[in-house]
């Protein structure tokens, strides 16, 4: 019925309104505010009411290892669509068509290898984090360079998250309410930070399981309410040109997207990130209730979640493009990357509907930073404040540590407010995240994968990794022409100030990080003992 209705509002709908004018509609509805506000409201009394299953640093963090795989699925679901997600692929899809999707679908690459090889070591082991596995593996020295590559990555991810809400919040409530976007960034920090701060992993498994399924459904209402404005399937698809329709973008002739730089940031880099080092995700499958569990979660993401939340974070570039083709009026041509989705839900929606699909996207964020904030709070407890008490043989309780994993939550979502504003320096979110990542993961990426899959890694060569392979990467971004440019396979200097290499960066700092580990191993002794159970031979 509600998609129904929703259709049949848009029958007669005024499809040339300016988008600028659905925009302050919205912001003037008591609906929209209504739909927005409730939203808010429904996801701190979900942190208020699952806080009182935490009675243990295992409850906050690991949900007490007992839930069902296709609860985890859609909480990867929600993770993996995260709010950065429907704008940043929207406008790549809006200037570059269906391959703009294509970095969306390179989960599967690697999935053998996780399902296989890293899953049960992280489940048998109980490993608690990822630079636990580190000094289990290796060596304490390791695991504390792991420790602050890993917080790092995670109060990016946290950053990336806050500034997407800002962006997209920012032309109806700055406009409304005056507001500018640091200000934004902060109220939606503290509501994201005080639902995660009490309700703990437990909250985060349930919001996401709702978030998960709005998510997937506002997606596929978005396709459906633009394929009937062109008329149907096939109006929308032959107004669009055929290089728009490609599954992949050109090799290597566009330096602001290419396939070549994509695959090297987002299928290796980004895939082996998301499944081997990232903690929000290996934090999931250990609150499975088995390794059965796990594995159900992980295939049924890849063959089926994956491809629908393609869909769902594209359409709506591919949509704007066929308007812009139908009628400028519509949607103006010259509109930016990061406005695409925000302008193309207005011109398709209602207020009411506008207002469900913005808290859809409000849906996005907060199951993409509650689960890194949750994830930083893990490590910092786990792998910085446990081991300083240990050192100096403080004893102290469980209750203790809940408590101060709760602090740590809140300083994570500070943190994660200083990183939005670094991020707002870039020109759209696309690149700023394919920078961050490209940067940050190679280092963790080659470091875990050849722990995992390689037992005559040594610790020598971990070190050498996180301190030479940084190195190496600094000075590929200070000289990227010198540096990344021999191993670029032709792809061409942007035009101006715009940074090189964006994306095929990934492929040097990956390089350089696997050189410098695999040489030093070869020319250092092994670790001998305590391998059971922390290599894919040694498992059994």
């Amino acid at each position: 019925m509600f998609l129904h209705s929703l259709l049949q509002q848009h029958a007669t709908g005024d499809s040339t309104a300016m988008a600028a004018e659905a925009a302050a509609a919205a912001a003037s509805s008591p609906v929209f505010w209504g739909i927005l506000i409730g939203y808010f409201v429904v996801v701190l009394g979900f942190g208020s009411y699952f806080a009182r299953f935490n009675r243990s640093t295992t409850d906050f963090f690991f949900g007490g290892r007992r839930f069902s795989w296709w609860l985890i699925t859609m909480s990867i679901v929600a993770t993996g669509v995260g709010s950065h997600s429907f704008i940043k692929y929207s406008g790549k899809s809006f200037e570059h068509g269906f391959s703009g999707s294509m970095a969306y679908m390179n989960d599967w690459f690697f999935m053998p290898l996780f399902i296989f090889g890293w899953l049960p070591i992280v489940y048998y082991m109980k490993v608690k984090s990822i630079p636990e596995y580190f000094e289990r593996r290796f060596n304490p020295t390791v695991r504390v360079l792991a420790t602050i590559v890993q917080l790092v990555y995670m109060i990016g991810y946290v950053g990336i998250g806050f500034l997407t809400m800002a962006r997209t919040l920012e032309p109806i409530v700055g406009g409304a309410l005056g507001w500018s976007l640091m200000e934004i960034i902060w109220v939606v920090a503290v509501v994201a930070g005080v639902y995660i701060t009490f309700g703990g992993q437990t909250a985060v498994i349930f919001t996401d399981l709702l978030q998960g399924f709005i998510l997937l459904l506002a997606g596929v209402i978005l396709f459906m309410l633009g394929l009937q404005w062109f008329g149907g399937f096939d109006a929308f698809w032959a107004i669009l040109p055929a290089e728009f329709k490609l599954p992949l973008a050109n090799f290597n002739d566009d330096p602001s997207f290419n396939f070549i730089g994509v695959f090297w940031q987002d299928a290796i880099a980004g895939s082996i990130a998301f499944l081997f080092m990232s903690q929000a995700l290996i934090m999931r499958f250990m609150a499975c209730r088995s390794v059965d569990h796990g594995r159900k979660a992980a295939a049924f993401n890849v063959l089926f979640a994956l491809p629908i939340s393609a869909i769902a974070v594209c359409c709506a570039g591919w949509i704007g493009r066929g308007m812009v083709l139908t009628d400028p009026n519509v949607l103006p041509s010259d509109v930016a990357p990061d406005n695409v989705f925000v302008l193309v839900v207005q011109v398709l929606n209602s207020t009411a509907g506008f207002g469900f699909f913005i808290a859809a996207v409000t849906a996005a964020l907060m199951s993409s930073v509650d689960t890194y904030i949750n994830a930083s709070a893990a490590v910092a407890i786990n792998d910085v404040y446990r081991p300083i008490l240990n050192f100096f043989k403080i004893e102290k309780s469980d209750k203790h540590y809940l408590r101060v994993a709760m602090i740590v939550s809140a300083l994570g979502t500070v943190l994660g407010v200083c990183a939005a504003w670094g991020f707002s320096n870039f020109d759209d979110l696309y690149t700023a995240h394919a920078a961050f990542q490209s940067t940050i993961s190679p280092p963790l990426v080659s470091c875990i994968f050849l722990g995992i899959f390689w037992r005559r890694f040594t610790s020598a060569g971990a070190i050498s990794i996180f301190v030479l392979g940084v190195g190496l990467i600094v000075l590929g971004n200070a000289y990227p022409v010198q540096l990344i440019g021999p191993l670029s396979q032709g792809i061409p200097l942007p035009e101006g100030d715009a940074r090189p290499y964006t994306y095929i960066g990934a492929l040097y700092n990956l390089i350089a990080c696997f050189g410098v580990g695999v040489i030093v191993s070869l020319f250092t002794q092994p670790k001998r003992e305590g391998l059971e159970g922390l290599t894919i031979w040694t498992i059994k």
